[in-house]
């Protein structure tokens, strides 16, 4: 098939491109970039206002598959993430079982297959996620993995953490973490403060991210191993971040759109769809992590996205931690930090596609002459409101549900292929 994209504004900055042009794409690949007049089996017309970007890329999703499939499996957290704007998603482990052997990740390899994207497992760093036993890191490379986490709770032994990055430095993987102290958080549902005070509920201290996120760059730099740091949310994790950065410990992190759009006022409502972990802060939080996005300090925006039922999260107090954002991320970061003139596109493409791919070490996808077509095209202008009830994930529990945001996917390519159309 030959695809023809005339009049789009193609924008990666790894190849210095901000223009409008036309995109020809045969068997796959960009064969053209330039003012183009050949036929093609389809042709669309961007009328200068679409816009073409390389497909973007989450490296910290959950699609509860195996085990937890009445939330999300592979093929609907796809379909969310195709809806996106998506290429590509790595998917935590924290399933039911664990991924921690070969036998599981060729289990969402094979599954993945279906999708039309490339969705690639995390194994564990310890086996069973029960923070004992270290995972037998070379059997899962072998079987492809290319990053390990016990995300969903942290690595409690700092020891066995330490052995763990260690031995990173010898097999090429990267260790993501979940910077918490549970005996910190002790029970604690949202972030501890004048809100949780308001509502009567335990608090989650900042010093648990806070501490843990110190503790993984000290164990990093003393072995002198990469760490990425997972869902940053406080400014106490942004200094310390930027400090260790500045001293040349191998540290890179992440955080969510939530987390940049929101306070912890949101829970004032009662509504669980607003708790996730680590939870919103405050305003001097919120600010700080912009401010961290902007000026390089945080490298990557991920979605963290952690699909329940309703069933789980009716109740305030009691329901389970997270939230859903593959079909979100992209415009609320467009409405929150392009459109009020704080980020550029070519920041956008950097943070969302290009250095998420770098950090995990996957080949690069740029808009090139010989590059595999692997697009999100967007209208950056398009407004509309978000209606949970018509996600393509499961699950629907939404920070964003009743937004006006501006900004949506309209098509997602990948391998050259339109794998999801508005």
């Amino acid at each position: 098939m030959t695809l023809l994209l005339k009049n789009i504004r193609a924008v990666d900055p790894s190849q210095g491109l901000d223009k409008i042009t036309d995109l020809y794409i045969e068997n796959g690949q960009i064969t053209e970039i330039g003012s183009i007049d050949m036929a093609a089996d389809r042709v669309i017309d961007g009328e200068g206002r679409l816009t073409a970007v390389p497909g973007l890329f989450d490296m910290h999703v959950h699609f509860r598959d195996p085990g937890l499939t009445y939330k999300e499996d592979i093929i609907t957290g796809a379909a969310a993430a195709k809806a996106g704007g998506f290429t590509g998603v790595a998917c935590m482990p924290n399933t039911k079982p664990p991924v921690d052997s070969p036998e599981l990740i060729r289990y969402v390899f094979e599954k993945a297959k279906e999708t039309g994207i490339n969705v690639i497992p995390y194994a564990c760093v310890t086996k069973g996620m029960q923070g004992k036993e270290l995972c037998d890191y070379e059997e899962l490379k072998k079987a492809g993995i290319v990053a390990i986490s016990d995300d969903g709770r942290p690595v409690e032994n700092a020891e066995l953490m330490r052995q763990a990055l260690e031995l990173t430095n010898e097999n090429g993987l990267i260790v993501t973490s979940h910077c918490e102290d549970l005996n910190i958080i002790n029970g604690g549902i949202i972030n501890k403060g004048e809100v949780s005070r308001q509502l009567g509920v335990k608090g989650m201290d900042r010093a648990s991210e806070d501490s843990i996120t110190a503790r993984e760059i000290t164990l990093a730099a003393s072995c002198d191993a990469r760490i990425h740091i997972c869902h940053v949310s406080t400014y106490g994790s942004v200094n310390i971040i930027r400090a260790a950065k500045r001293d040349g410990v191998k540290v890179t992190c992440e955080t969510a759109p939530h987390y940049f759009t929101y306070t912890d006022e949101k829970l004032l409502s009662r509504d669980a769809d607003y708790r996730m972990s680590p939870p919103l802060r405050t305003e001097r939080d919120r600010l700080a992590i912009e401010e961290a996005l902007l000026d390089g300090t945080i490298d990557c925006i991920i979605t963290d996205h952690a699909p329940h039922s309703a069933e789980d999260k009716a109740d305030f107090e009691t329901a389970p931690n997270g939230v859903v954002g593959l079909e979100t991320s992209l415009a609320v970061t467009l409405t929150q930090l392009y459109h009020t003139g704080k980020m550029s596109l070519s920041k956008l493409v950097e943070v969302m596609a290009i250095n998420p791919r770098r950090i995990l070490g996957l080949p690069e996808v740029s808009i090139k002459k010989g590059a595999f077509a692997e697009l999100c095209i967007f209208d950056p202008e398009l407004e509309w409101t978000v209606e949970p009830e018509k996600l393509h994930s499961k699950s629907k529990n939404t920070v964003f549900k009743g937004e006006r945001l501006k900004g949506r996917t309209v098509y997602t390519i990948c391998r050259g292929k339109i794998v999801y159309e508005l």
